[in-house]
């Protein structure tokens, strides 16, 4: 049973529901979604007071040190933050990329991938793989690496790991999708069935939101919808989803082929938890909980 806290901050999304949306409605409104995704998450973007930040500049490509005290500087975690591939920043995630620095006692690399629609997909799998790569050139084992991401980032997360087996490259140690988007077409049952449940993904925004990121590009391609991609050899996956999402279905699809491919996975589903409710921990303590659980498969996966 989800707690009062978490209950009180459904409340609270609910009343600020924005209501159905399209692409129609998005296409020219795409700074002001960015600058509302700011206002809606000052609340929690602010690092544990303890956790230093550094940016940092990754072949071109902005990014953020993230550092607990004492941590082991030999172990990274590459964080992708969400935000449907048009919002979001390492600014709008640092509440939990500082956090998970802490559960898992690592650097986290925060990455500020280029966001659509100025840049369409293939550009946001070209920036994340780029910095892991850059991570391996910097003498971080590829064997003391995890990728991370929420949402669109957990998608990310997911077509990162496919390009960079597809390319040969070493894998890193596993790979946490939270909440991930995995489906440009929105088939999975769970958009229609949990629309009623959840009030962070409407799916006709989700959808928009996809066609400003794919700009006419064929949505079925796996490093845009790994929904439809070939897990084999992929490193082990620990995915966390809440009960009430309408991206429920993305990632029960996703584990369910990942694991028939013979990948070590671990799907969690948590009930009463709504989109991706790690970002809202000062508030929730479900929302520490999934971090520590995050920090501890980090820990065995990189030991």
């Amino acid at each position: 049973m989800a707690s009062p806290e978490s209950k009180k901050l459904l409340e609270l999304l609910w009343k600020n529901y924005p209501g159905p949306s399209n692409y129609e409605m998005m296409k020219d409104k795409v700074d002001k979604m960015r600058a509302n995704f700011v206002k809606a998450t000052a609340s929690f973007a602010s690092p544990p007071a303890d956790v230093s930040v550094a940016a940092i500049d990754v072949d071109g490509t902005a990014a953020e040190w993230l550092d607990a005290p004492n941590v082991d500087t030999d172990r990274v975690l590459l964080y992708l933050h969400g935000g449907g591939y048009v919002i979001g920043s390492t600014a709008t995630h640092r509440g939990l990329t500082g956090a998970l620095s802490k559960a898992a006692n690592c650097r986290v690399l925060s990455l500020d991938y280029r966001l659509a629609p100025e840049h369409i997909y293939p550009a946001a799998v070209e920036d994340a793989t780029k910095a892991y790569r850059w991570l391996l050139s910097e003498g971080i084992a590829a064997n003391k690496i995890t990728i991370a991401g929420d949402s669109a980032g957990g998608g990310l997360t997911l077509a990162t790991l496919i390009a960079l087996r597809d390319a040969g490259d070493s894998l890193p140690a596993g790979a946490i999708p939270i909440s991930p988007w995995t489906d440009m077409e929105g088939t999975g049952e769970s958009m229609k069935t949990k629309i009623d449940l959840d009030p962070m993904v409407e799916p006709g925004g989700l959808m928009g939101m996809g066609q400003i990121y794919m700009g006419g590009g064929d949505p079925k391609q796996p490093t845009a919808s790994p929904v439809h991609a070939d897990f084999t050899g992929l490193p082990p996956l620990l995915i966390q989803v809440g009960d009430l999402e309408t991206l429920l279905d993305d990632a029960t699809r996703v584990a369910a082929k990942a694991e028939a491919a013979g990948v070590d996975t671990t799907l969690e589903v948590w009930p009463e938890m709504v989109h991706v409710w790690h970002l809202f921990a000062p508030m929730v303590p479900e929302g520490g909980e999934a971090i520590e659980r995050i920090g501890q498969f980090i820990k065995e996966k990189t030991a």
